[in-house]
């Protein structure tokens, strides 16, 4: 079959998913799509294949266009995005992802927040597929004049989730999100020994912010929501990659995408407090929403969020510059 195929990862030579190699071969794809997705869409033409992610010995996506035939005889290209992972195939994602589009989080659905459309599993392939979406990611609109009408959006996407009642199989609590600092903030310290007091002095306040920051019902959450993870459409809005979902504290996620663009704010345009009205906005509006007990947790989870960036800094060759600078800040809330 003459149809290109792209990888610049070269995943077929990952040890660890020797089944991957079948996820890039056309002809393969061709005759497991026929036997996998739903019958709308089997009069189907593949386009083209392209890996768009790896993280070798995990998981990767890759990217799959195809020619639909119309039932008037017309036809459109559609991209599939098949989500990979080594450890078996994520039903669970898939299955979360068709309960939340049947509960208002649909393509069409009225207020505009929606999550891609799930498509189908590939079990040959440990790969579930999902439509892809058109627009943006957040992170390149939060900056723009709009950012703040946008970030009151996304805390009305958030607080939607928050009361989908869609019944996670995890949980996730503030000694879950401590332990995660207890095991980062050691390997900064041995890569940086003299940071170390520093380091567990801003540990020691973490503690001290986990134990006074009330725990409310716990409700299902994101639990990895910052800017790259909402897609903008014109007023719609996508959820991306809910591979976490869990129970938790809703403020958890609100927090997490503060400190994300606080992060951001500093590393890309020189100032923590660069983005600090879009960051207020998506405060206020969630906490308008959902009671204004939940802002004391906001602020706790921001804070512990800028905290593990400290960690995620060193492991990222172009923010390595920025670890000691995320380490002032947080010494300084």
């Amino acid at each position: 079959m003459n149809i290109p195929v792209i990888d610049p990862f070269n995943i077929a030579a990952d040890p660890k998913m020797p089944f991957v190699a079948g996820a890039i071969d056309p002809l393969n794809v061709q005759q497991q799509f026929l036997q996998s997705i739903p019958q709308k869409l089997l009069k189907f033409n593949l386009c083209a294949i392209r890996v768009i992610r790896h993280k070798p010995g995990r998981r990767c996506l890759i990217e799959y266009d195809l020619e639909i035939e119309n039932s008037d005889a017309s036809s459109q290209v559609i991209t599939l995005i098949g989500k990979v992972r080594a450890k078996g195939t994520d039903i669970n994602s898939y299955k979360l992802q068709q309960s939340l589009s049947n509960a208002g989080f649909s393509g069409n659905s009225e207020d505009g927040i929606s999550v891609p459309e799930p498509i189908a599993v590939v079990l040959e392939f440990q790969m579930w597929l999902q439509r892809k979406v058109p627009g943006e990611i957040a992170t390149n609109l939060l900056a723009k004049p709009s950012g703040i009408t946008l970030a009151k959006r996304i805390a009305e996407a958030a607080y939607k989730l928050h009361q989908a009642n869609i019944p996670p199989k995890r949980r996730h609590t503030m000694a879950d999100e401590l332990l995660i600092l207890h095991e980062r903030l050691p390997i900064v310290a041995q890569l940086y020994p003299h940071l170390q007091k520093r380091l567990e002095r801003v540990l020691e306040k973490c503690d001290r912010l986990g134990t006074a920051t009330p725990e409310p019902q716990l409700l299902g959450i994101h639990r990895d929501f910052y800017p790259d993870q909402v897609i903008v459409d014109g007023s719609r809005l996508y959820l991306l990659d809910l591979d976490l979902y869990c129970q938790g504290n809703p403020s958890l996620d609100i927090g997490n995408f503060i400190g994300h663009i606080t992060e951001q704010s500093l590393r890309t345009l020189g100032s923590p407090d660069a983005l600090a009205d879009s960051e207020a906005a998506l405060e206020e509006h969630f906490v308008k929403l959902s009671g204004e007990t939940t802002r004391a947790a906001v602020h706790s989870y921001t804070t512990l969020t800028l905290v593990r960036h400290i960690y995620i800094s060193t492991q990222i060759a172009e923010r390595r510059p920025f670890t000691e600078a995320l380490l002032e800040l947080c010494e300084l809330l």
